[in-house]
């Protein structure tokens, strides 16, 4: 081994032991998490406004302003989904992104204040879409779901780390009050 890969290795293991061994693994999960929260509710805010309106034309609309020809594959199924939903499907939609957004958000809430609940959800609701992630990636191997599982996996195996090593940041201290003197 060279001095140049001996020192990257060392590098590598020290950069490790920091974030595992510090806040910062937890509030880069929760900064993750607060992100996808953030996404979610601005498509359930999207959908809240589509309601009553003609989402056919909007998707036409779109598709025509990306470029895509609307009569090819893809665009076209969006475009026919888009004429099917009413605003019943829209409004359940929308319902359920907020509710989605909002679990992001406590998952996140409760990760950056290094709760124990919040890595056990963290990493049992992380888990829990691991097998459809290899089935997708079995169905066809693209960068995109490669990405997302690498991702979610690094997130699962470091909170089940933590939990295994029962970290949730610093030590807490119990102080107890000062004690009466015996007259």
């Amino acid at each position: 081994m060279t001095v140049a890969g001996g020192l990257r290795s060392t590098a590598g293991c020290v950069l490790l032991s920091v974030i595992m061994s510090s806040r910062f693994g937890l509030r880069t999960v929760a900064t993750f998490e607060a992100a996808k929260g953030v996404i979610v509710l601005a498509v359930g805010l999207g959908l809240f406004r589509l309601i009553h309106r003609d989402v056919e034309a909007g998707a036409e609309k779109l598709v025509r302003h990306l470029h895509f020809n609307p009569a090819s594959h893809y665009p076209r199924i969006l475009i026919d989904a888009a004429g099917r939903i009413d605003d019943a499907h829209l409004r359940l939609l929308a319902i359920g992104a907020l509710v989605y957004a909002a679990i992001r958000f406590t998952e996140a809430c409760g990760l950056w204040l290094d709760r124990r609940w919040a890595e056990w959800f963290g990493a049992i609701s992380g888990a829990i879409y691991l097998p459809l992630e290899v089935y997708n990636l079995w169905e066809g191997v693209t960068w995109p779901r490669v990405t997302v599982l690498v991702v979610n996996s690094i997130i699962v195996i470091y909170l089940v780390q933590v939990l295994v090593r029962g970290q949730s940041g610093p030590p807490k201290v119990a102080v107890s009050p000062p004690v009466a003197a015996a007259p």
